[in-house]
C-alpha cells in the first residue's frame, strides 16, 4: 500500500496484492477509474468477467445499464470515480465460462485497505453505494438495500478514520440486479429515482 496513495500509485501497487486467494485465478486486480478530486464515488461489489479481462470497472453489461441510468438522472456529465469494494473477480467455472460468485466478508475485509486508499486519494463529497455488499462494507452487516435506498445518510466518520471522509452516502440496488429482474422497467425507474437524489445533493 503506498504511504501517500494516489490513483496512479494504487493502480500500480494493487497488482502485487496477495491479501487473499482471489488473485490466483484472475487476469488482474481491477482498481477504480476516475479523476482525483471527483465529488462522487460510485462503489460496487467486485469486477465481473469483462472487467477482469479489461482491467477497468463497470465496463460490462451492468456498467452499461448504470451509464443509461446516470444519463436518465442527469448525472452523465458529472465527474465520478468508479470502483468496487473487492478488487479481484471471484467466480466459479461452469459450462465453459466463469460464473460470478459473491465475495465473502473475508474478501471484503482483505480489500478494505485499497478502498481506504482510494477514499484518501479521491476525497469525494458523496458516495453512491451500489448493492448490499458495498453497503455492508461501509455501514456494517446490518445494512439492507431495501430499507435504506434512495435516502441521504451521513458517512460513518468513526468507522474508517479518514482525514477527510465523505460527507454523505446514498444507497441503491446494484445495476446487475436490474439486469436480472423480471420487472426490469420498474426497477430501472427506481434506480433512476435513487440517482436523482444524488444529483440533487451535488447541486
Amino acid at each position: 500500500m503506498p504511504s501517500q496513495p494516489t490513483v496512479a500509485s494504487l493502480k500500480a501497487a494493487v497488482q502485487q496484492c496477495r491479501g487473499c486467494e482471489l488473485y490466483h485465478d484472475t487476469t488482474q486486480a481491477v482498481m477504480g477509474e476516475g479523476p482525483e478530486g471527483a465529488r462522487l464515488m460510485l462503489l460496487g461489489e467486485q469486477p465481473g468477467d469483462r472487467e477482469d479481462r479489461e482491467g477497468l470497472p463497470f465496463v460490462g453489461p451492468a456498467g452499461r445499464l448504470l451509464d443509461e441510468a446516470l444519463a436518465a438522472a442527469g448525472l452523465d456529465d458529472v465527474p465520478a470515480y468508479r470502483t468496487n469494494v473487492v478488487k479481484h473477480f471471484r467466480h466459479e467455472r461452469g459450462a465453459g465460462k466463469r460464473i460470478h460468485k459473491s465475495p465473502s466478508r473475508w474478501h471484503v475485509a482483505a480489500c478494505e485497505p485499497w478502498l481506504l486508499g482510494e477514499l484518501e486519494a479521491v476525497r469525494p463529497t458523496g458516495v453512491l453505494v451500489l448493492g448490499a455488499t458495498a453497503g455492508q462494507a461501509v455501514l456494517g452487516p446490518s445494512f439492507r438495500v431495501g430499507a435504506s435506498r434512495g435516502t441521504r445518510m451521513d458517512w460513518p466518520r468513526d468507522r474508517f478514520g479518514l482525514a477527510e471522509p465523505p460527507t454523505w452516502l446514498v444507497a441503491t440496488t446494484h445495476p446487475s440486479a436490474v439486469l436480472r429482474s423480471r420487472q426490469r422497467d420498474a426497477d430501472f425507474a427506481a434506480l433512476v429515482a435513487d440517482l436523482a437524489v444524488v444529483r440533487d445533493l451535488l447541486r
